[in-house]
């Protein structure tokens, strides 16, 4: 997905978790996160804590929404899912991908992945794998028009 592009709709999903976005929802309200994980990733799962605090601190002025990307047959389990996604305090909406829908309309590879849009639902950055949450922390704020 190149930048700028626009938010692909939100749709195929297996199950939503902890509620539910369309497209409509985020496009025009405020700049929205995007965060691709999977169980089995572990660099995931040490990123859950951050990806939280953005929700968290930026929760008036930032929409963030969670996809959960397998890798292998064992990340389809979905009471799995739901157990981790209870363990590392996920309660932001999570679009449970199984069938690999929105993972291929955003052309993304990769666990952990960030999508950052602005309000008008344009994407203003991209960013995969771990650490690096300085930078992630920079583009967001940027895009919240905090310095």
């Amino acid at each position: 997905m190149k930048l700028r592009s626009p938010m692909p709709q939100l749709d195929g999903a297996t199950e939503w978790l902890n509620g539910q976005f369309t497209r409509e929802d985020l496009v025009g309200d405020k700049p929205t996160l995007i965060h691709f994980w999977s169980i089995s990733c572990h660099l995931c799962k040490e990123a859950m804590p951050d990806i939280n605090q953005f929700r968290d601190d930026y929760k008036d002025k930032l929409n963030v929404m969670s996809v959960h990307m397998p890798r292998s047959e064992k990340d389809l389990d979905l009471e799995e899912i739901k157990k981790v996604a209870a363990e590392h305090d996920i309660t932001q909406p999570t679009f449970v991908d199984n069938n690999h829908k929105l993972t291929d309309a955003f052309e993304n590879q990769y666990v952990p992945a960030y999508y950052v849009f602005d309000e008008e639902g344009n994407l203003r950055h991209f960013q995969a794998g771990g650490g690096g949450m300085k930078m992630l922390t920079k583009r967001v704020n940027r895009v919240l028009g905090i310095k």
